[in-house]
Order: C-alpha cells, then sequence, then structure tokens
C-alpha cells in the first residue's frame, strides 16, 4: 500500500464516529438493492468503529480498523452482487482477498496483545 493512501486509510480510521455518522446523515439512499446495501454496510462499519478509545495506539488502530476493512469487504461483495463493469468487479474481489487477510492478521495481534 502506499503511503499516500495509508495516510488516508489511517485517517478515516481515526476519525471520530460521531463525525462519520454526521457525514451519512446527508446521504440520499436511493431506492435499488445495491443503494440499501452499500447504505447497510457503511452503518455496519459506523457502529463497529463506534466504542471508548483505550490510549493505546495500537490497540485502538487495530479496533478501529477492523470494522472499516469489514466495512470494505461487505461494500465490495455488494459491487460483486450488483456491479456489471468488469473492472471494478476486479477490484472488489481483490479488496475482499486482501481486507479479510488483513482482519486475520489484525485479529492475530489483538489475541497475543490481549491481557
Amino acid at each position: 500500500m502506499n503511503i499516500r493512501i495509508a495516510a488516508i486509510v489511517l485517517a478515516f480510521s481515526l476519525a471520530p464516529a460521531c463525525t462519520f455518522a454526521q457525514d451519512m446523515s446527508g446521504m440520499k439512499m436511493g431506492e435499488g438493492n445495491a443503494d440499501q446495501a452499500l447504505m447497510k454496510a457503511m452503518q455496519g462499519m459506523q457502529q463497529g468503529m463506534t466504542g471508548e478509545m483505550s490510549g493505546d495506539g495500537d490497540k485502538d488502530f487495530v479496533g478501529m480498523m477492523i470494522p472499516h476493512h469489514q466495512g470494505a469487504i461487505d461494500m465490495a461483495k455488494v459491487e460483486l452482487q450488483y456491479g456489471k463493469d468488469p473492472s471494478l468487479r476486479k477490484l472488489a474481489q481483490a479488496i475482499v482477498e486482501a481486507q479479510e487477510k488483513e482482519i486475520a492478521l489484525m485479529k492475530r495481534w489483538q489475541a497475543k496483545h490481549t491481557k
């Protein structure tokens, strides 16, 4: 992952959940199944990212990134279900594969570092 993308992901993942909720409140949901599924994925990610911060940067990073990545996986699966563009479907599949591995790595780290 290049440094610019990593910085953007980190900034997004550490943003307060209330700011994220305010940003989502202005989004208009379409009536299609894909729109509803994408919004459900976003809401699930938002709910997963709420919680008390521990003050430990490593633990907070992992605690926020797991639901963030799961949200990306859920959204990518919506693209795989409803999307038609071959390049976007290929991207969505790559997102699922990469971020499932990253979630597994972070969960292993959590298990090792939980007291």
